[in-house]
């Protein structure tokens, strides 16, 4: 008996030390494995309609999708990352000698309010307009530089890139092919009950498609209809703008006007009325009903979280995992809330398996 349980947890010690040094070994390509997962599991239903209708033939299907992907995902998204790190390297040029000062526009619009509003600002210990007009050139300077210097390494760092976007296609084609099949050797070797274990794969993937599929295809209409606009008000880097509408269209309750309204607003102290009503209008119109039309649309009520909750994880993700945490944040959030949903059955589960042991106790 006692060889028994130290033969267990030897074996235990061994499985998680091997557990840590394989994910230690993956962690340079945890990116590249991670979104190969997150496609996998997105277009799943179009591997097992493709197999469907070939009858089998799950190579051909995995192919097939693997070349949907490609063409739908990698590419434009390739392209858009390409032209977003040329113009922040225009932009950066521009700003950096001058021929641009968004410090500029900045006081324009302050020099616009009237009094009161200034007495307000200088109460509240932001009045001084000049050194706001500082920090936000120095700000503008810094982001611009970051894209300017992104788009250096990009270029540098090309074999490494291609290395990750090949392991990615690599790993997203066998689980295309073999995905439902890991999933039954997962669930089988997790340690919970069917009805538990049905409970948390449901939510993993339901939140991994609401985040990924939803989120990012809202994120995307508002970033493209907010650079469209930008474009045709003739505003520089309308392309920079829309990609960072799109961006912070992925929080819920901030989203893209933290863009839109400033620049509509110095359209309106500056006087050109039109264009600030245009604007406002667009974005109040347009850009802000997308998320009310569209969200439920695509993602749906399936997951149940709320969104100080998706915002709160989505923020900290993005602080812990990079762009990578804008799904991992939403995730790890809703595995956390399934788990304390399903923590009350476990106990009541636990209970009604020590209650016979208790009865042979007694009789005994």
């Amino acid at each position: 008996m006692n060889n028994s349980r130290l033969y267990f947890r030897s074996f235990l010690f061994l499985l998680v030390a091997v557990t840590v040094a394989f994910i230690w070994v993956l962690l340079p390509f945890y990116g590249a494995i991670f979104w190969g997962a997150i496609l996998a599991i997105i277009f799943q239903p179009l591997q097992r309609r493709l197999e469907n209708r070939l009858k089998g033939r799950p190579n051909l299907c995995a192919l097939i999708s693997l070349f949907v992907i490609i063409l739908i995902v990698i590419l434009p998204v390739i392209f858009i990352t390409g032209s977003l790190l040329q113009e922040g390297a225009v932009i950066y040029k521009r700003i950096s000698s001058g021929e641009l000062n968004l410090g500029a526009y900045f006081e324009q619009i302050m020099n616009a309010l009237p009094a009161s509003v200034h007495d307000t600002l200088t109460r509240f210990g932001v009045g001084d307009i000049f050194s706001l007009r500082e920090k936000l050139s120095a700000s503008a300077l810094q982001g611009s530089k970051f894209l300017a210097t992104q788009a250096v390494n990009v270029g540098q760092n090309t074999a490494q890139f291609l290395i990750g976007l090949g392991i990615m296609l690599y790993m997203l084609f066998f689980l295309l092919r073999d995905g439902v099949q890991l999933a039954r050797q997962a669930r089988h070797l997790i340690p919970l009950s069917e009805e538990h274990k049905q409970h948390l794969f449901r939510k993993f993937a339901t939140v991994i498609k609401a985040t990924v599929k939803g989120n990012v295809v809202v994120a995307a209409t508002q970033g493209a209809l907010g650079g469209l606009m930008f474009a045709f008000l003739g505003i520089q880097g309308a392309l920079l703008w829309g990609v960072v509408m799109a961006f912070l269209s992925l929080l819920p309750a901030v989203g893209a006007s933290l863009i839109w309204i400033p620049v509509a607003i110095y359209y309106l102290v500056t006087g050109a009325i039109l264009q600030g009503v245009a604007l406002t209008l667009f974005g109040v119109l347009v850009i802000g009903l997308i998320d009310n039309l569209l969200r439920p649309l695509l993602v749906g009520k399936d997951t149940k979280i709320p969104d100080y909750v998706i915002l709160i994880s989505t923020l900290g993700g993005l602080a812990v995992f990079g762009l990578n945490g804008f799904v991992i944040g939403p995730l790890f959030a809703a595995l956390f809330i399934a788990c304390w949903d399903l923590f009350p059955s476990a106990i009541r589960m636990n209970q009604q398996q020590s209650l016979p042991r208790r009865e042979d106790t007694d009789a005994l």
